[in-house]
C-alpha cells in the first residue's frame, strides 16, 4: 500500500483548475456585496507540478466571486520553512475583494482542497497552499483566522514577493532579518 507521501505525489501530478465542482465549491453568491477591500494572499506548492499549481491558482483567485486580481509577483523558489519536502514555489497577489475576511478565507481554503491540498500532518507538504496575509487594514483574532497573517514578517519567501508587487509594504529592516533564508526568483 503506497505511503501518505506517495499519495499526495501522486495526487498532486496534475493541477486540476478550474472544475465545475471547484467553482461551485467557491461561488458565495448569497453573500451581500460590500465596500470593497485590498487583501494580500500567499501563495505555495511544492508537490506536483508546483509553478503549474501557483500560477493556476494565481489565476484563479481572479475568478472569486466579487473578487478581482489586482497584481501578481513572479514565482520564486525557496527552501521549506519549517516544513517538509521539496523545494516550495511561492508568489503573492493582491486582490480587490467585497467578500469579508472569514469568506475569502474560506474560499481560498476551497480552492486548496480543489486543488487536491490534504492536511495529514502540520507543515506536510503541499499541493497549494494559500494564506491569507492582509485584509485591509483589518485587525482579526480568532480560532480560525488572524489578521494581518502572524509570522509574515518572518518568511523570505512571503516579503520579497510582496516587495516586489509593493515596495512599500516591506521595510529594508524586515528584508534584512530574512536574508539568510535561502530563496530565488524565477524567470
Amino acid at each position: 500500500m503506497p505511503t501518505m507521501r506517495a499519495r499526495l505525489a501522486a495526487r498532486a501530478a496534475t493541477p486540476r483548475w478550474p472544475t465545475k465542482a471547484a467553482r461551485a465549491a467557491v461561488l458565495l453568491s448569497a453573500v451581500p456585496p460590500r465596500q470593497p477591500v485590498q487583501a494580500w494572499v500567499a501563495l505555495g506548492a511544492n508537490l506536483g507540478d508546483a509553478c503549474a499549481s501557483v500560477r493556476a491558482a494565481i489565476e484563479a483567485l481572479g475568478r472569486l466571486p466579487q473578487t478581482r486580481l489586482l497584481r501578481a509577483s513572479s514565482l520564486y523558489r525557496s527552501a521549506p520553512w519549517q516544513a517538509e519536502g521539496a523545494d516550495f514555489i511561492n508568489a503573492v497577489a493582491q486582490v480587490q475583494t467585497g467578500l469579508s475576511a472569514p469568506d475569502l478565507l474560506r474560499a481560498l481554503q476551497a480552492l486548496e482542497r480543489a486543488a487536491g491540498r490534504e492536511r495529514p500532518w502540520r507543515n506536510a507538504p503541499r499541493t497549494l497552499d494559500l494564506d491569507l496575509l492582509e485584509y485591509g487594514s483589518a485587525r482579526i483574532e480568532s480560532e480560525s483566522l488572524t489578521l494581518p497573517h502572524p509570522r509574515l514578517h518572518e518568511r523570505a519567501f512571503v516579503l520579497l514577493p510582496l516587495a516586489e508587487i509593493a515596495p512599500e509594504r516591506v521595510s529594508a529592516a524586515a528584508l534584512q532579518r530574512v536574508a539568510g533564508q535561502r530563496i530565488e526568483k524565477l524567470g
